[in-house]
């Protein structure tokens, strides 16, 4: 097959490497220009330099325009590859080649399409995350499943272990995924829209702590946004401070949530809860933490007295 291959980022690149490895002829890649967005400089290897490294025609388009479907008309793709375009493909792009288009998506469709699907599964504890891939319709992730690969969440895993995990699925699902178009199967799978989650996009303040949370909550939290993703954050008087490893604690403690309470193993625990005064919740042992100036200190180096508050926003000491 003729296949041209929308995409952008890590996940981009590795889907377009599995395409220059399935014997199929790559005629035309199309991706983002470089973004100055946090979550585009992190998983940032350059699917326009792979193309260029093989030869292959590379377009850099934020969203389709009419120069890029007449090109697509030119090369005549007999189906279209995407995973990770960051913009609405219209029906003149997505239904264009004979076998229409293959998205691949880093969640277990119909559950969390959209944005950052690892980081939301993980913060919602779910017990798998994986990839699909689908033919692409007039809605978001929506359409019928080609073949999909799930990986199980460890107890302690992070985003950056689960990306790892999912990102290595891309090749084996893309490659199946090709198999069965080009032996001429079209049983896809619908997806059940009564199960289906859309997710937005994250930004500063969904990385923010609120200590009225369950400390396991929060300790999903901070390892959802475990480097190099911008990580969970609070406030120590006006400084922020980023906390890089955190666990929940073994002992039960009461008080005020954010109150910096007392050591416990490797870390310094952090009142938490929404019932933290009843003194039968747990809270969050804060490991290791990251001031803003990049410096990386162990919590217990950092808190050398106990007492005062870790808070959501600045809070004035004065």
């Amino acid at each position: 097959m003729r296949i041209a291959m929308f995409g952008y980022q890590t996940w981009g690149h590795r889907t377009l490497r599995a395409l220059l490895e399935s014997g199929h002829e790559v005629v035309l890649v199309v991706t983002h220009p470089p973004s100055d967005h946090a979550y585009e400089r992190i998983w940032s290897d350059s699917v326009a330099d792979l193309a260029a490294e093989n030869g292959i025609e590379v377009i850099e388009r934020n969203r389709p325009d009419e120069a890029l479907a007449a090109r697509l008309g030119e090369v005549a793709p007999d189906l279209i590859v995407a995973n990770n375009w960051r913009t609405w493909l219209p029906p003149e792009i997505f239904a264009r080649p004979r076998h229409g288009t293959l998205n691949v998506h880093d969640s277990l469709l119909p559950a969390y399409a959209g944005f950052s699907p690892i980081i939301w599964a993980l913060l919602n504890d779910e017990e798998e995350v994986g990839v699909t891939a689908h033919k692409m319709d007039a809605e978001l992730d929506a359409g019928p499943i080609v073949y999909q690969q799930a990986v199980k969440v460890g107890p302690r895993d992070t985003a950056t272990d689960l990306f790892h995990a999912t990102v290595d699925l891309i090749t084996p699902v893309v490659h199946t995924s090709l198999e069965r178009i080009a032996a001429g199967s079209t049983d896809w799978v619908p997806q059940d829209r009564t199960r289906a989650s859309f997710f937005h996009k994250r930004a500063e303040e969904d990385s923010r702590i609120d200590w009225t949370l369950p400390a396991e909550d929060i300790d999903r939290l901070v390892r959802a946004q475990s480097d190099p993703y911008p990580n969970a954050f609070a406030f120590h008087g006006e400084r922020r401070l980023r906390i890089t490893r955190a666990s929940v604690s073994k002992g039960r403690y009461g008080g005020t949530p954010g109150r910096i309470f007392y050591p416990e193993g490797d870390g310094v625990v952090i009142v938490a809860g929404p019932d933290a005064r009843t003194g039968r919740a747990r809270g969050v042992v804060v490991e290791a933490v990251r001031t803003d100036d990049g410096t990386d200190l162990a919590a217990r180096d950092y808190f050398r007295r106990m007492g005062g508050y870790l808070t959501p926003h600045p809070r004035s000491t004065t």
